[in-house]
């Protein structure tokens, strides 16, 4: 690989584990999407500064130019990180959905019971609100 491409590759992953350990410490980004991100910085930062290394990984994907390994690596984190992110968007779309039909089956609940107590003496409001 060309020195100006390995140094930039190089600064480039000094600067994504650095900017990821400052965002967890302003807490901006939880330490459980962190991990993901300094692996994959730190794996990236292994390839540009190991040329043995990039060239064992280059030939075993089949890529003739070693940035296109860095580059490989790169889309085959982003693919994961959209999975991982589809899945938990999902788990969260069914929460949202089962709190508001509990909601909304809590506030029928709400209304039918402040519909009974004004209609009725307080005596037996009491004794029907026991019976629930």
């Amino acid at each position: 690989m060309p020195p100006r491409i390995r140094i930039i590759a190089i600064l480039i992953c000094i600067f994504l584990v650095a900017y990821v350990f400052e965002l967890v410490r302003r807490k901006h980004l939880s330490e459980e999407y962190s991990m993901g991100w300094l692996v994959t910085g730190t794996l990236m930062l292994i390839l540009s500064i190991s040329e043995d290394l990039l060239v064992w990984v280059s030939d075993l994907v089949g890529a003739t130019l070693f940035t296109s390994t860095l580059f490989f690596s790169g889309l085959v984190f982003l693919m994961v990180i959209c999975l991982h992110f589809s899945i938990r968007i999902s788990a969260l779309t069914n929460q949202v959905r089962k709190l508001t039909q509990n909601m909304a089956i809590l506030d029928y609940e709400k209304k039918y019971l402040e519909s009974v107590v004004e209609n009725r003496p307080l005596e037996e409001n009491v004794s029907r609100m026991e019976k629930l």
